[in-house]
């Protein structure tokens, strides 16, 4: 932060006393710096909430009546602290608080990952049993492209008999992934890898894999502001088209489910790039609460039908 952002910052500081005087004025200094958002909180009164109440060491459900309460200068100089990490070092929110939430949990998350924000976190409790015929006898389960691991504990979670595997090329995010595993005390049915999709994975059948990988057009990435360039680029950057690591996974998952297995795949503004390379395999687009309607599902059948398909025009041309 520059000397002088940071003397404007004390200097408006100076005159507030309470945590609702410092909301509204984060609120309006947020939008003035047009610090962008969507990584914790869909806006800024929400964010900037809770990184205050994280800096006074408040729980997330302190009362209303605690907006009124005179601050110590003491915190009134930790509130002064985070706003100038936030707002003029761009620091994404996550990464001042070391946590995420996700689902209701508590993640630990810091740089070496992308911050977790998944429609999973809606998908997997709601709708991924009715895609299942026999959700109740899932015995593996995977990840790919796990990041901090969230995705695999709650996939642990909702199938308490199933062994999970979370991959990732990453190996500074499996550090991460380990620490969170470890948090949730599932050391013995979440199992970390490194690899680029399946190609270090030892070859089991999945009932289950899903995926929020890379899926943003390099162009796009490079143009990010600067909360999302803090984040790892190879957690975002999906290739020229946004394409490259989903086509690799669809190719890589036809000999690694099961029978009657799913793929599940997040791809953010790729849906309609979706639907024209991969008709063959008659994506199914989920319901999102937002309407996003961004995670699709292909039956194990559908991939290993494209595969015979393929098999047999190589054929031809030989």
């Amino acid at each position: 932060m520059s000397r002088r952002k940071s003397d404007s910052l004390a200097g408006a500081a100076a005159e507030l006393s309470t945590l609702g005087a410092w909301l509204e004025f984060a609120v309006r200094l947020y939008a003035r710096e047009k610090v962008a958002l969507g990584q914790t909180a869909p806006d800024a009164h929400d964010e900037a909430l809770y990184l205050m109440l994280h800096a006074l060491g408040w729980p997330l459900d302190t009362d209303r009546r605690a907006l009124t309460k005179r601050l110590t200068p003491a915190q009134n100089e930790a509130l002064r602290e985070m706003l100038g990490r936030r707002i003029y070092g761009r620091v994404p929110a996550a990464y001042l608080t070391h946590e995420a939430l996700l689902g209701g949990q508590r993640f630990y998350v810091d740089e070496r990952v992308i911050i977790p924000r998944s429609y999973f976190v809606e998908i997997i409790p709601r709708q991924l049993d009715d895609w299942l015929r026999q959700p109740e006898k899932v015995r593996r389960v995977v990840d790919v492209c796990t990041g901090s691991g969230c995705l695999a504990i709650l996939l642990a979670q909702h199938f308490p008999k199933a062994k999970v595997d979370a991959v990732d090329l990453s190996a500074d995010a499996l550090e991460v992934a380990k620490l969170n595993v470890t948090a949730h005390g599932l050391e013995r049915r979440v199992a970390l890898h490194r690899s680029d999709v399946f190609k270090s994975v030892p070859p089991v059948e999945y009932d289950v894999i899903l995926s929020n990988p890379p899926y943003e057009p390099s162009a796009w990435v490079d143009a990010q502001e600067p909360e999302f360039k803090a984040e790892p680029r190879l957690a975002h950057d999906g290739g020229k088209d946004g394409l490259e690591i989903i086509r690799e996974l669809l190719k890589q998952s036809r000999s690694r489910l099961s029978p009657d297995g799913i793929v599940l795949i997040e791809v953010g503004g790729l849906r309609p790039a979706i639907d024209r390379e991969f008709a063959e395999l008659e994506p199914h687009w989920l319901h999102t609460d937002d309407g996003a309607d961004c995670v699709c599902v292909i039956h194990a059948a559908r991939l290993r039908r494209a595969r015979r398909a393929q098999r047999s025009t190589s054929n031809v041309q030989r």
